[in-house]
């Protein structure tokens, strides 16, 4: 009895484990690292705020540059759709959600939570442990393909990067696995040939609706599964309608055949064959298609949203770079990179040299290790009858999303390797193969000893929990952005009023200056005597002199001394300037501020 009771409960505690480490690994040091530009886009339209009121052209208050983070007490979700359409190009799911999160979570300083804000992310990222879980098991039927595949996703270095941050990844996440989850079933019934249940059909959609309302890369895993169904209508197709032309052969027992003419005196007359009609034809295809249709419908509907906004060519200007010279193979590394950090990373961002090097050294061990295992278990499970359409499907589900983003990269010159965050596409159909892989190293082989598979997976974990930790002190997956550091630097170089000026385009650029100026409130909170600067949002649109000309305007208006901090100002230089003193000390670089120091006497 009690041994019956444990292998009842076994297995929903050791889920129960891995979602505890996952969610602990996700909320540590949750605002450690400052919000960058994205970050801010999210705090400021879910709480139903806009970044047009801040003023442009004129000298504010780092006060007046974060009103917008502000909570405002009559904000609705009227509000948070009516500025994110207008603003931003992005659906507007996740934001509504954190709209309602996010006023369960007092005020600091009287500016929005961060805290608060980043823990809407990181539930749904712990919410993908079991997600993953309940995808790998109805994938390939083993509970040990789903714990390994859970365990892998809950210390995933990727997976705690997109979990620590402000942004709608995570819960696109889940809207992923969901859709995996009824593509795996549709196979099965496509491998069967029988009718995809009503309930499965609408619940597809439902999910693809939401997954495209929450990201419009989603998109590119409808997409995915496209190739994905295409691939298995080959299969049947290749097949020759097998199992269609006996269905549909007259004279079969029990249809007027020869089974029913045994004891004629007559012979019976041979069956006359019905030509197989197309595999294509048949159950479940039509229900499979009236699916796409209705995720065709879902996506459409927010084409005129998406085309009207006219920031979304701004936005994305960053993805949309010529390519010269080494940029033809940067997203080759690009890409590389981020898939080795959906299972390992080593503080190779650390600024000591000699741990980068021994970081780098160690990874580098590591996959030269890990890759001989990963292709063995996979080619275990492609050579298995149970297991091999199912690896094939994920297999092909990868191999289609990565070349799609190479697609892109080469093609259409949008290079989406740029973006590591946009992996998520595939990243659960990758969980998921490495589970099953792993799975196949737990047992014995012929050969090798009892415990050398399980010590394998063992150091996979245990790399992957280092991995974690890595990530969680800022020595991996680094934020672009280190406004703590600039604001440093100022403080420590200017010992007059400063005025820090910028060129602006979109809210990314007022983010960019929000995140220097919630850390001068913070440093102000602790050191009341320190200078408070004043920002300058010179705007800028197809003549970048209206940048220099607003710069001249304010430098005139501004009393001296004054240290002028040009920070990521990409315009002319107007007199005023050139009548400041360059500053000529080596100062060091900062990620994501490129600044040059003037004193003006």
């Amino acid at each position: 009895m009690k041994f019956s009771l444990y292998k009842r409960w076994f297995h929903p505690l050791l889920l129960l484990m891995w979602l505890i480490i996952g969610i602990a690994l996700r909320l540590t040091n949750l605002t450690a690292k400052p919000p960058w530009t994205d970050e801010f886009s999210t705090l400021v339209f879910s709480l139903g705020n806009s970044f047009l009121p801040v003023p442009l052209d004129q000298a504010i208050a780092p006060d007046v540059l974060l009103q917008p983070l502000q909570p405002q007490a009559g904000a609705s979700m009227n509000d948070v759709w009516a500025h994110l359409s207008t603003e931003s190009n992005h659906p507007p799911l996740y934001f509504v959600l954190a709209h309602w999160w996010m006023r369960l979570f007092p005020t600091q300083n009287g500016l929005v939570s961060l805290w608060g804000a980043r823990s809407l992310s990181a539930v749904f990222g712990a919410l993908s442990i079991p997600a993953i879980y309940a995808l790998s098991w109805l994938t390939f039927r083993s509970r040990l393909v789903a714990h390994i595949a859970a365990a892998i996703m809950a210390v995933s270095p990727y997976g705690i990067f997109l979990a620590q941050e402000a942004r709608h990844y995570t819960l696109a996440i889940l809207w992923v696995i969901a859709s995996l989850a009824c593509l795996v079933i549709a196979t099965r019934h496509i491998q069967n040939r029988t009718q995809l249940p009503i309930s499965i059909a609408l619940s597809w959609v439902v999910v693809n609706a939401l997954g495209i309302a929450t990201h419009y890369f989603f998109s590119l895993t409808l997409c995915t599964e496209a190739v994905v169904l295409i691939f298995l209508a080959w299969q049947q197709w290749s097949k020759g309608g097998k199992g269609q032309g006996d269905k549909g052969t007259r004279g079969t027992r029990g249809q007027g055949g020869q089974g029913d003419n045994e004891n004629n005196s007559f012979p019976p007359s041979p069956p006359l064959p019905i030509p197989p009609s197309p595999p294509l034809l048949h159950s479940p295809w039509w229900r499979i298609y009236a699916v796409a249709a209705g995720t065709f419908v879902a996506g459409v509907v927010w084409l005129p949203v998406f085309l009207q906004n006219s920031y979304g060519d701004k936005l994305t200007d960053w993805i949309q770079t010529p390519r010269v010279g080494f940029a033809w193979v940067s997203p080759l590394f690009q890409a590389f990179a981020a898939w080795v950090t959906m299972q390992f990373l080593l503080p190779v961002e650390s600024p000591q040299l000699w741990i980068v090097l021994v970081s780098g050294l160690v990874m580098l061990i590591y996959f030269i290790w890990l890759l001989p295992i990963l292709f063995r278990g996979l080619k275990v499970q492609l050579k298995q009858p149970e297991t091999r359409l199912m690896t094939q499907v994920f297999v092909v589900l990868v191999v289609s999303a990565i070349a799609l983003f190479f697609i892109f990269t080469y093609f259409l010159g949008i290079d989406l390797t740029r973006g590591a965050r946009y992996n998520f596409v595939y990243f659960p159909a990758v969980i998921v193969l490495l589970g099953a892989s792993f799975a196949v190293s737990w047992h014995p082989l012929v050969g090798r000893p009892r415990s050398s598979g399980k010590k394998a997976v063992g150091i996979i974990l245990l790399m992957g929990f280092f991995s974690a930790v890595t990530v969680l002190s800022n020595l991996g997956y680094q934020k672009y952005y280190r406004p703590e550091l600039f604001v440093q630097l100022i403080q420590k170089t200017s010992q007059v009023p400063v005025l820090i000026a910028t060129t602006q385009r979109t809210h990314v650029h007022i983010g960019e200056m929000m995140g220097v100026a919630r850390e001068f409130k913070i440093q102000n909170l602790t050191s009341p005597s320190s200078p408070t600067p004043l920002f300058l949002l010179a705007h800028q649109d197809q003549n970048p002199n209206t940048s220099s000309d607003a710069l001249q305007k304010t430098l005139k208006e501004l009393p001296r001394p004054l240290d002028l901090w040009l920070v990521n100002f990409y315009a002319p230089q107007p007199e005023e300037v050139k009548k400041c003193a360059t500053d000529m000390q080596s100062l060091p670089a900062v990620n994501g501020y490129e600044y040059k120091l003037y004193h003006c006497r």
